[in-house]
């Protein structure tokens, strides 16, 4: 049986990185792209992948990108749309550069890396999966270019689905809560830098009311994406599938019969 040939954008840390590694520790053929040249190398090197550097909120760069993995390995079988970025604020808060950059590319690059895959996909009866989070699903506040960019991700992700299903194509969106990353360290720095807490005391703190009273490990992330790429979730498509630790099943109306609410003090 051929190894399948997966595209993981955004792959230069965190769960992108976690999918190219597990990915090709099982036995695929994997592309990795990313902005990163020095970070993106040393990905490669881990798994064996093949790197591209690429900016996916550029359309001539995706399509050189995805034409490139085809002329390299033959073929496309699974694409993970995961590049992201988080800018801090709310509508009166944000610049029109912060929303412009959230939504090229958290949203944008989501597009064009459909645009240029999808019909490589349906030569393979292929899998495309968006890494979006469930700040799409809920209401967060001050974070108001990310959640809007991360539901207009999910939406989209789910229109693939309805229209290239007929054509075997299956489009799928991940929705992690809090996961380690380099962006998550940098953010758990940024809030509890203030508190006086350190990057582990910040994330048991924004964790504190999550079921399982931890963040995730960008491997529990990748696992879901790559089930999501694989056959083994052949009749799974246009799904929103959280990996957030029951964060979303938490009734917020609930919560101070099971916890004493103490305001933080600014």
């Amino acid at each position: 049986m051929t190894a399948p040939v997966y595209l993981v954008a955004g792959a230069s840390s965190g769960i992108g990185a976690a999918v190219a590694e597990r990915a090709a520790a099982g036995g695929a053929r994997v592309a990795v792209c990313g902005r990163r040249p020095d970070a993106l190398k040393a990905v490669a090197e881990r798994c064996g992948s093949t790197a591209y550097v690429a900016d996916v909120t550029s359309r001539a760069d995706v399509d050189e990108l995805v034409a490139a993995v085809v002329r390299d390995h033959g073929r496309l079988d699974g694409v993970v749309a995961n590049a992201g970025v988080m800018r801090p604020g709310g509508v009166l808060d944000l610049s029109d550069e912060d929303w412009d950059a959230t939504l090229r590319t958290n949203l944008t690059s989501v597009f064009l890396l459909a645009r240029a895959s999808v019909p490589h996909l349906t030569r393979t009866r292929g899998a495309f999966v968006t890494v979006g989070s469930i700040a799409g699903l809920r209401a967060p506040t001050g974070m108001s270019a990310y959640a809007a960019s991360k539901a207009g991700a999910a939406m989209l992700t789910t229109t693939v689905a309805a229209e290239f299903g007929p054509l075997g194509v299956r489009a799928n969106t991940v929705c992690p809560g809090w996961t380690r990353t380099e962006m998550a360290d940098e953010e758990m720095r940024a809030f509890g830098g203030p508190l006086g807490l350190d990057v582990e005391e910040s994330y048991a703190a924004v964790t504190a009311l999550v079921p399982q009273r931890r963040p995730a490990a960008a491997e529990e992330i990748a696992d879901a994406v790559l089930w999501l790429l694989g056959p083994g979730s052949s009749y799974v498509n246009g799904a929103t599938l959280t990996v957030d630790g029951g964060t979303t099943v938490v009734d917020p109306g609930a919560v101070p019969f099971d916890f004493r609410i103490t305001p933080r003090q600014e």
